[in-house]
């Protein structure tokens, strides 16, 4: 097949920055969003010096405006920079950066890390990326041209910032970002791998929530959601009063299945993750939402058309599942929710699985906030791509949204630096094949503090 001059300069330009590229998409016009008149106000951060390294911190020009940023340089630098990307921080208006939960390890093993606040809150990964990007950009000129460009940068983020981590090394972001930075590796933790996931997780579990309650939308968004909220909450629990809520034994329980199969399917710890005051609350605090992600998008990105929820795990739905099934409101996403723009990354930047070096995730299995299933998505995407190769996943047996003890994160990281610098790779969990993941001894493998509430491992290996 001969290819026009056109088609075949792209798809050279595609090979230059992955063996694979993802479709060409056309952009589309769409009306100027509420997260464009927000504003956002950065201080310069108060975070203390510690020893053996010098702290830069101040202001910089972001994507949305000013933001915040903290650079640490060790006095034993080792020419490596690690970006540090963090998680969602609400929707106020004041901007805030801290250190990395691995910064005094960082500081020891010689690597600089810097950080940035981002231009703007709410869930804006575009911010996120170029404002990381910008930073990263900047190393030289915000620590006084004192140091020689890094031999090497990497990004690591937790969340959200799982989520910038991830995108970061995509080649749509490689191809349409403003500020261009090729990491050497990325690892994403507890991270929205999979945005329209998220949101659809979000959307698919406060609407069964309503239905389950006995309070069922008649339309969406649904808009009376938070004022029903404690009924619902009454109506399929029987104690919410601790850390710990209490499912009742009909309908929260078929509200638990149903999260159980929307979220990665039998595997330990959900069942406490479900149960999880603190996660149940972030969740539910989302319903009646309209699809926008709160002003991040103009047009809605949920859709349940073609959902079928069950309670149970038999090869058909039952009678009572399609009776159910058939009283769920039901929504389309608009197929124009979030398109590749002409002025740099999607507005909620893609995640497809192209990216063309060494990523290591890490989750929790009962994290009932960001799921598990992300994981999943992520390395099917992967595969889909020939990519799978260069990833390498591992769950820990826990409950909160990215509780990993601090044996967890050092082991994480020093696997994913010897990996890039040597090309020796670490061992990884199986996250797809079901009956691997539904073993009550799933996680054991990276699992290196026993959790309250978790059964332990009987003998967890030594890092």
């Amino acid at each position: 097949m001969k290819l026009s001059r056109s088609r075949a300069v792209s798809l050279m330009l595609c090979s230059l920055l992955l063996s694979s590229c993802a479709p060409v998409i056309t952009t589309v016009t769409q009306p100027s969003r509420p997260q464009n008149t927000r504003v956002f106000t950065a201080a310069v951060p108060t975070t203390p010096s510690i020893a053996g390294a010098t702290l830069y911190k101040g202001l910089y020009p972001g994507e949305h405006g000013q933001a915040s940023y903290l650079i640490e340089v060790p006095d034993n630098w080792n020419g490596k920079l690690v970006m540090y990307a963090h998680g969602y921080a609400g929707m106020g208006a004041a901007l805030t950066v801290s250190p990395p939960a691995l910064r005094e390890y960082l500081v020891a093993q010689g690597y600089a890390w810097a950080a940035s606040s981002y231009s703007s809150n709410y869930y804006d990964v575009r911010s996120g990326i170029e404002d990381t990007n910008a930073l990263a950009e900047q190393f030289g000129p915000l620590t006084g041209g004192k140091y020689p460009a890094p031999s090497k940068t990497y990004i690591m983020g937790v969340s959200m910032g799982g989520n910038v981590a991830a995108a970061a090394v995509e080649a749509e972001t490689l191809a349409t970002a403003r500020h261009k930075v090729k990491y050497a590796a990325s690892m994403p933790l507890c991270g929205v791998l999979d945005p329209p996931y998220e949101f659809q997780w979000l959307g698919d579990y406060t609407l069964n929530a309503q239905q389950l309650s006995g309070y069922g939308a008649q339309s969406y968004p649904a808009s009376d959601f938070q004022t029903l909220l404690p009924d619902i909450k009454a109506g399929l629990f029987s104690d919410t009063s601790g850390a710990l809520w209490t499912p009742n034994t009909v309908q929260g329980a078929r509200l638990r299945d149903i999260s159980l199969n929307l979220t990665g399917g039998p595997r330990p710890v959900f069942d406490l993750g479900f149960r999880v005051g603190g996660l149940q609350d972030a969740v539910l605090s989302t319903g009646g939402s309209d699809g926008t992600l709160n002003g991040i998008l103009v047009k809605n990105i949920y859709g349940n058309k073609d959902v079928v929820y069950r309670w149970t795990s038999g090869p058909t739905p039952t009678p009572a599942e399609i009776a159910y099934n058939k009283n769920v409101v039901r929504t389309a996403a608009d197929p124009q929710a979030n398109p590749q723009r002409a002025d740099g990354l999607r507005w909620l930047p893609a995640i497809h699985g192209q990216f063309n070096v060494p990523v290591l995730t890490m989750h929790t299995l009962g994290d009932f906030y960001v799921p598990f299933a992300h994981e999943q998505h992520y390395l099917k995407m992967a595969q889909q791509n020939g990519n799978a190769g260069l990833l390498v996943q591992r769950a820990i047996r826990a409950a909160g949204h990215c509780e990993f003890t601090a044996p967890e994160f050092v082991e994480a990281f020093n696997d994913w630096m010897k990996w890039e610098q040597t090309g020796q790779k670490p061992a990884g969990d199986d996250v797809l094949t079901p009956s691997v993941v539904a073993d009550a001894k799933y996680g054991c493998k990276f699992t290196r503090t026993a959790r309250p509430g978790v059964e332990a491992c009987e003998a967890p290996s030594a890092p």
